[in-house]
């Protein structure tokens, strides 16, 4: 399911037609921002769903072993679960132009999307508040549920600007 910007619900499904992109069954009106987009699609998801991935269009390239490993540990017990990579530069915190603080690095991760949750769950994790929440995992956290981290993949670069996308085409290439 797509959580798509007003309007453009009719389109992204014709998209995902044309790519044949099978896995994309409906497209649902998102909300003004992430977060609020995050809460709504939940709503879509049939009651029967054992479990929801949340991923970011942002990110464009998916291996399929990293859904596989997002996924095994839900069957562990696990609430949710994030894939991750290593933080490799050192990390400040700053107040305005002043460190305050250098956070330990080994304690670091960079965390990506797909997140995997078990349904139930996430939905009563984005049934309330969602507005700071930075991503959805975040909310389940909050909600004192337990969510694991598995190796992330560089190939799940989040494309910000012009030079993101030119490095995922070249991997395409």
């Amino acid at each position: 399911m797509i959580a798509a910007p007003p309007e453009w619900e009719e389109p992204c499904i014709l998209v995902a037609e044309e790519i044949g992109a099978g896995k994309v069954s409906s497209a649902v009106t998102g909300g003004a921002a992430r977060s609020e987009s995050v809460r709504l699609a939940p709503e879509e998801v049939p009651d029967d769903a054992a479990v929801v991935l949340v991923h970011d269009a942002a990110r464009p390239l998916l291996p399929d072993d990293v859904i596989e490993r997002v996924l095994a540990p839900l069957s562990e017990g696990w609430d949710g679960v994030v894939p991750a990579l290593p933080v490799p530069d050192t990390v400040k915190r700053v107040e305005h132009d002043r460190v305050v603080e250098t956070l330990p690095r080994a304690e670091l991760v960079a965390v990506q999307t797909p997140q995997a949750f078990v349904a139930p769950v996430l939905r009563e994790a984005v049934a309330g508040d969602v507005s700071t929440a930075s991503d959805c995992a975040s909310l389940v956290e909050s909600r004192g549920g337990r969510v694991k981290v598995v190796e992330g993949d560089r190939r799940l670069l989040k494309v910000t600007d012009a030079e993101d996308l030119a490095l995922v085409e070249s991997w395409l290439s």
